[in-house]
């Protein structure tokens, strides 16, 4: 079971609190005298730690355990790197943290609550100094994490009491709390080393993107003479020719490419917006860890992976934030039809929300909303707050509630703005307001059941606002009807270097086609590259059939269309110049940005609704923004609203279609 991170420790009365070893993770299988141990990759430890063997054979257990071997230093501290080189270091102490228990007597306790596991994991260990157990407190996270920053330990690891242990499951449940920001990167080459260096310069680094090498910095700090020279033994075997990355990267000295392999830990100071790490520092090899696992965690707005690799050939040129400026400039003062918008500050909103940067509690109806930190920055590049966002939902909710409400929600949440990277949040807590309505649903990949958010008020917005959630994501049914959607929708998600106006192409040969079937459209665009075409469905027939028609509407277009877009979802396989036209979005619990949600982008751009006259060539996405949505949309109304409206009748749409 793996852990997710987080940026602050907390407290938490549902929570526990353990050290977080710098070692070598490891499962031992204990059947009496017979023994596994192994990492997380499956490397055997049999062999390289005799020791921690010999002691668990002489435990007699019966039992798997899930712990964490490491080596202590002179000072009694874990050291990562004595422990790599154990063989070197045998006279140090080494020991095995046992902090979980995943099978006792041939019983299988996963699904025990953590706190019931860790109770028989306590009783079940003997008294051993090599084989001990990874003790906790409760509840109090903030205080233990600053004892174990004074004594200079990696961090604590946060785990919610109640939690089941889910194999090869990354989850929320779980949470690393580090004093340093640390990342695996993946060992992509080195430079040519200068002056009186030998060996090499940096290793240049990278980390995988949609199967793709991105490449992330390089570091030529953390090393001494030794290191040095191990590291360029341990890479000979591997150099090649040609460069593993697929775009050119620029180095200030010649490069040495390697194959991608070796995993190593580096800690930075911070990561730039396009995913560099700033000021990298090498620590380790982690010879524990799999390449596949070394994946950047940068999320875009679908719940897809944002394009970095993009995004950072554009702010290579030097034009990223430069565009987005100008562009965020020109919408301030042009809206949609040509005049100047109202200020953010004159829409017709709780003024209270704007005033001054201090939590504050707004009062709406009987309800009220607490608001934290109002005047932090969301959009750097725009000076837009979270304030700025709230007032904006204020405004819009008239607007944006009815494709809301009863629709299980999944929160992206950027609670530090959009120049870092947001999660998803599903399970709606116990610190969840009363006005707050959730439904529950039993996640299969989970094996639990989760509270998901329902939006139905005002006040359940704003509280999602102040989440962090910048972006809206409904599901595309409702409670009572969650196995059928109200609509069909297809996301036209183009690749970096297709135009706008091939998606205005692409969206308009959708259009055709359903209206030969004899079906209403209607098209919006996405906030970011795309744009979102979607067609009522009315609850009358499942996902699997209207995720199969969707796919039947994409086949034709994509025959209009061969030279730009593709049914093929996998980026790598599709080639860089073809729209994905995704169909798959059609699927039991797959959320999609919401109708006039605003979306974590420079320029704050809006997902809009659009007359189908209004879709054409010269358009852009940043038209439509924080700016001028309610403003446009109080002058054309809301042009969504025939998505919720009757639905077609599919059979007769297909008859249209073959005849």
């Amino acid at each position: 079971m793996l852990a997710g991170d987080s940026e602050k420790p907390f407290d938490g009365k549902d929570w526990l609190f353990e050290i977080k070893w710098d070692g070598y993770r490891a499962i031992a299988e204990v059947k009496h005298k017979n023994l596994s141990l192994y990492s997380r990759n499956g490397i055997s430890f049999l062999q390289t730690y005799p020791f921690i063997a010999e002691e668990l054979r002489k435990a007699g257990l019966n039992a798997v355990l899930d712990g964490e071997i490491v080596v202590l230093d002179e000072e009694g501290q874990p050291s990562f790197q004595l422990l790599q080189h154990y063989s070197e270091n045998k006279d140090k102490p080494i020991i095995y943290y046992v902090f979980d228990l995943l099978e006792m007597n041939g019983h299988d306790t996963t699904g025990l609550e953590l706190i019931q596991r860790k109770e028989l994991l306590k009783e079940l260990l003997p008294e051993n100094p090599v084989i001990r157990y990874s003790d906790h407190i409760l509840e109090e996270g903030i205080s233990f994490f600053n004892v174990s920053r004074e004594k200079n330990l990696e961090g604590i690891m946060a785990k919610h009491i109640h939690s089941n242990y889910l194999p090869g499951k990354r989850t929320k449940e779980w949470l690393k709390i580090k004093h340093h920001q640390t990342e695996e990167a993946i060992i992509a080459g080195y430079t040519s080393p200068a002056g009186a260096r030998k060996y090499f310069g940096a290793l240049i680094l990278a980390m995988l993107q949609d199967d793709e090498l991105v490449y992330i910095g390089h570091t030529g700090t953390g090393f001494d003479q030794k290191t040095l020279k191990e590291m360029y033994e341990l890479l000979q075997p591997l150099v090649q020719d040609a460069s593993p990355f697929g775009e050119k990267i620029k180095t200030n000295m010649p490069a040495t490419w390697v194959r991608p392999e070796l995993v190593c830990e580096v800690k930075f100071s911070e990561k730039t917006r396009d995913g560099m790490l700033r000021h990298p520092v090498f620590l380790q090899l982690r010879d524990d860890k799999d390449k596949a696992e070394v994946v950047l965690k940068s999320e875009g707005a679908d719940g897809k992976k944002s394009n970095l690799k993009s995004a950072r050939t554009s702010s290579n040129k030097g034009q990223i934030l430069k565009s987005a400026s100008k562009s965020a400039t020109q919408n301030k003062k042009q809206s949609a039809s040509g005049t100047k918008p109202a200020s953010l500050k004159k829409q017709s909103v709780p003024a209270r929300i704007l005033n001054g940067s201090g939590d504050q509690v707004l009062k709406i109806g009987k309800e009220k909303v607490k608001v934290t930190n109002p005047g932090k920055t969301y959009f750097p590049a725009d000076g837009i707050t979270k304030g700025d966002v709230i007032t904006y939902y204020a405004s819009m909710s008239k607007y944006i509630l009815p494709y809301l409400k009863g629709r299980p929600e999944s929160l992206l949440r950027n609670p530090n703005g959009i120049a870092q990277p947001g999660f998803f949040h599903k399970d709606a807590g116990e610190i969840a307001p009363s006005f707050v309505e959730v439904e529950k649903v039993h996640s299969a990949s989970s094996r639990k059941v989760i509270d998901y958010i329902l939006c139905n008020n005002l006040p359940t917005l704003l509280y999602m606002n102040n989440l962090g959630c910048i972006e809206i994501n409904p599901w595309h049914s409702r409670a009572g009807w969650l196995d059928n959607p109200d609509y069909l929708m297809i996301d036209i998600d183009p690749s970096d270097k297709n135009t706008f106006d091939q998606v205005v192409e692409c969206a308009l040969v959708l259009k055709d086609i359903f209206d030969k079937a004899g079906a209403p459209s209607f098209c919006k665009t996405s906030g970011a590259t795309g744009m979102h075409v979607y067609v009522p469905t009315a609850k009358k027939y499942s996902y699997e059939q209207v995720k199969d028609f969707a796919y039947l509407i994409c086949m034709l277009a994509n025959q209009q269309l061969r030279n730009t877009t593709t049914l093929e979802r996998n980026l790598k396989k599709r080639g860089d110049k073809h729209i994905y036209l995704d169909y798959l979005q059609n699927r039991r619990g797959q959320t999609i940005s919401c109708v006039y949600s605003l979306r974590p982008k420079p320029g704050g751009p809006v997902s809009t609704p659009l007359n189908w006259e209004e879709v054409k060539c010269g358009i852009t996405p940043t038209d439509y923004n924080i700016y001028n949505a309610l403003e446009r949309t109080s002058n054309v109304g809301d042009l969504f609203k025939g998505v919720l409206g009757k639905g077609i009748d599919m059979k007769s749409c297909l008859e249209n279609l073959s005849g």
